[in-house]
């Protein structure tokens, strides 16, 4: 068994096994499948919240490789993609408690506790609310230059759009805008992303900024920030990445949406 407590459940399991500690959890429950739970807890009057991995089986490993995709079988996947992205400077949660137990991927069982992020509000959210707004620029090169880091690292999310990305807003003590990526359960991490995954998730982040009254000038402005290049360098050098990121974008749009994409 693979066991990480921070506190404050490392002081209260310390005599217990953490499987029977965090099945007995009850809490406002957000989303309950057949192999997997998530729930807000609060412990000592701070929120947190537990995802809970069962075994998939077999059938469900099988049916994902025949589709060309890796199963998700536990947590690890986003446990692992915590501590990357917190080595790297990227904001995001942060973990409280990890475990898995059984080599078997097919009964694998896993939790995860993360701390929970107060005061914020998703990206889409925000956007469809501030169609208009002087904010809006410092929010897009703050989510390109977080996307890009991230892929650059061999990180891919596998469910990039913005309403995984949340958003904490300035205030009068922090003047800057944070930026948290969230909901990494099916996230990978390589040496290098995938071109079908790189195109996936940048499409994903423009398919959802759509919605947001996005821009073409906001636009290019995520495309020079992403990549860190001047834009006619990069729009020259992966004219083809952009084009791809763009066709992928309007299907998921057009599926949607039922009409092809606008920029505003």
């Amino acid at each position: 068994m693979h066991l990480e407590l921070n506190e404050p459940f490392a002081r209260l399991w310390a005599d217990r096994d953490p499987f029977d500690a965090v099945f007995e959890l009850e809490g406002e429950v957000f989303r309950n499948v057949k192999n997997r739970k998530t729930f807000r807890i609060e412990v000592e009057g701070k929120g947190f919240f537990v995802k809970i991995h069962r075994g998939v089986g077999w059938k469900e490993i099988f049916k994902n490789l025949m589709q060309f995709k890796l199963p998700v079988t536990g947590a690890r996947n986003e446990f692992q993609a915590l501590a990357k992205l917190a080595q790297l400077g990227i904001a995001t949660m942060k973990s409280a408690a990890f475990a898995e137990r059984f080599f078997n991927p097919a009964r694998r069982e896993s939790f995860l506790i993360t701390e929970e992020l107060t005061g914020v509000i998703t990206l889409e959210e925000w956007g469809a609310e501030n169609p208009v707004s002087p904010l809006r620029n410092r929010l897009i090169c703050a989510v390109a230059r977080s996307a890009g880091t991230m892929h650059r690292a061999g990180i891919n999310h596998r469910d990039c759009y913005i309403c995984h990305y949340m958003l904490h807003l300035p205030t009068a003590e922090n003047r800057n805008p944070t930026v948290y990526v969230i909901d990494l359960h099916r996230a990978q991490i390589r040496k290098k992303v995938p071109y079908r995954y790189h195109v996936k998730d940048v499409a994903g982040l423009l398919f959802s900024a759509w919605s947001a009254s996005l821009t073409r000038r906001e636009a290019l402005r995520f495309i020079r920030e992403y990549s860190g290049y001047p834009l006619k360098k990069e729009l020259r050098e992966n004219r083809k990445f952009w084009l791809d990121v763009e066709k992928t974008a309007t299907k998921l749009y057009h599926k949607e949406h039922g009409k092809a994409p606008q920029f505003s």
